[in-house]
């Protein structure tokens, strides 16, 4: 039998979604959890592996498993044995042909900004902060030039294992509320690194450091030593992986912060 759970969680104090021996990983704790309640180690696989202090608010991961157990075990028992930072928001039984990673069509990522001059206690390690003004204006200019299919070697990681930097960019976008900025961005897929390394371009244009059509020549060097600053991970959360209809899986409760 196949499970599927949604599952979400503040990554500030984890060394990322995948298990490492010897760190405090998100994947590691789940299995934990849901090894207690199946009585049997269980091995997972998730829709996006979010690196060190990235959170989720609707990660999507599966496992398969013999034990018979109520979906409400799989929900509230888990949760019973995991930190107040993760928690199982639903559980499905789904077919074999489901697959957390590969079944996904597209996944959506929210980098939210905290722009001010005076930093924030309230949005520590949940957003980044920005103290210089940023323009929104020049921003969403900027994020036009990565619309649809282009290879986004200039914003891949060096150690991204990915075979292509070919990518399918259908969301892009810098929204504003009070103080906090939302960049929000949906693709088939990503690469490591690739949404904080194009919010760290988004920044140096915001703030009037570079035009907005530094972002298509950004784009254009295919070269990650030419694509300025990784931006922290503190305001970057896996929001949303979409999937064909026909698995049913639920819509996430709220697909923005702000």
């Amino acid at each position: 039998m196949r499970i599927a759970l949604g599952i979400e969680y503040d990554g500030s104090s984890f060394k990322g979604w995948q298990s490492q021996r010897g760190q405090k990983t998100v994947q590691s704790a789940i299995e934990t959890a849901l090894g207690i309640v199946a009585n049997e180690p269980i091995l997972t696989t998730c829709a996006g592996r979010t690196d060190a202090g990235v959170h989720a608010l609707f990660q999507v991961i599966h496992f398969d498993t013999e034990i018979d157990r109520a979906l409400r075990s799989w929900t509230h028992g888990c949760n019973a044995n995991l930190p107040d930072s993760i928690s199982v928001i639903w559980a499905k039984i789904v077919p074999a042909s489901f697959h957390a990673r590969f079944s996904a069509i597209e996944r959506t990522y929210n980098y939210l900004i905290y722009n001010r001059p005076i930093r924030s206690a309230v949005w520590n390690k949940k957003a980044t902060w920005y103290y210089r003004p940023l323009n929104i204006t020049s921003m969403n200019e900027a994020c036009s030039h990565w619309l649809g299919r282009h290879d986004f070697s200039t914003f891949q990681a060096k150690g991204c294992q990915a075979k292509n930097a070919v990518r399918r960019v259908s969301c892009c976008e810098v929204k504003k509320q009070s103080e906090i900025l939302l960049f929000k961005v949906t693709a088939n897929a990503f690469l490591q690194h690739m949404v904080r390394n194009l919010a760290g371009v988004l920044m140096e244009i915001g703030s009037g450091r570079r035009a907005p059509s530094w972002a298509g020549e950004v784009l254009s060097y295919k070269d990650r030593s030419l694509g300025g600053v990784t931006a922290l991970p503190d305001g970057l959360y896996l929001s949303d992986v979409h999937y064909p209809e026909e698995f049913e899986i639920p819509a996430p409760s709220y697909r923005e912060l702000v």
